[in-house]
C-alpha cells in the first residue's frame, strides 16, 4: 500500500488472536513474540481511543482438567469494554459469539493481528471472509512458527482476501 489506511471507527474492529503467555513465549519467526505483543499493544491503544472494539481471542484446549500454565491472555493486554473471546478450535468463530458481538457493533472490518499467522490469524480470517467481514492483515502484529510459514500466509494467501499493511499504515477516518 502506497497511502495510509483509512478506517472508519465506528465499523471497524481489532481482531487479536492467541496472545497468551505460553504463546508468545515460543520461539517464533520472522517477528519475536514481545515484538508482535508490543505492535499489538500500540493497536489496541489505537482503537480504544477512538471507539473502536478491541477483540482478544484465546484458546482453551477440550477435555483436560486444568488448562496448561500461561493460558490466560498476556497481563495487561484487556481493559475494560474488550470482547474476550475463548475458542476450542483453531479460528475464532466456530463454536463461540463472536460474529453475533461484531454485529451487535456494526463491525463490517476486522484488522488481524496475533500468533500464528498462518493458523489461527488465518483460520479466523477465512471464517470472517466466507460471513462477509472486509480484512485488513497487519503484517507486524503477527508471526508464526516459521517465517517461511509466515510469508506463505502474508504474501500468497492474505492479499486474495483482503488488505496487508504494516501498522503504521492504519488509520481512521474522522
Amino acid at each position: 500500500m502506497t497511502a495510509p489506511l483509512a478506517l472508519d471507527p465506528a465499523r471497524t474492529a481489532l481482531v487479536l488472536v492467541d496472545l497468551m503467555d505460553r504463546i508468545v513465549a515460543l520461539p517464533l519467526e520472522p517477528h519475536k513474540g514481545t515484538e508482535v505483543l508490543s505492535v499489538a499493544q500500540e493497536l489496541a491503544a489505537a482503537f480504544r481511543a477512538v471507539g473502536a472494539p478491541v477483540v482478544l481471542i484465546r484458546v482453551e484446549r477440550t477435555g483436560v482438567a486444568e488448562q496448561p500454565p500461561g493460558s490466560g491472555l498476556v497481563a495487561g493486554l484487556a481493559r475494560d469494554g474488550d470482547l474476550e473471546i475463548v475458542k476450542r478450535t483453531i479460528g475464532g468463530f466456530q463454536g463461540t459469539d463472536l460474529h453475533e458481538r461484531l454485529r451487535e457493533h456494526g463491525v463490517r472490518t476486522l484488522v488481524f493481528g496475533g500468533i500464528a499467522t498462518n493458523l489461527g490469524v488465518e483460520s479466523t480470517a477465512r471464517a470472517a471472509g466466507d460471513l462477509g467481514y472486509d480484512l485488513v492483515f497487519v503484517e507486524d502484529a503477527m508471526s508464526a512458527f516459521t517465517a517461511a510459514e509466515h510469508d506463505a500466509s502474508v504474501r500468497l494467501d492474505f492479499p486474495r482476501l483482503g488488505t496487508v499493511v504494516a501498522a503504521g499504515e492504519v488509520r481512521f477516518v474522522g
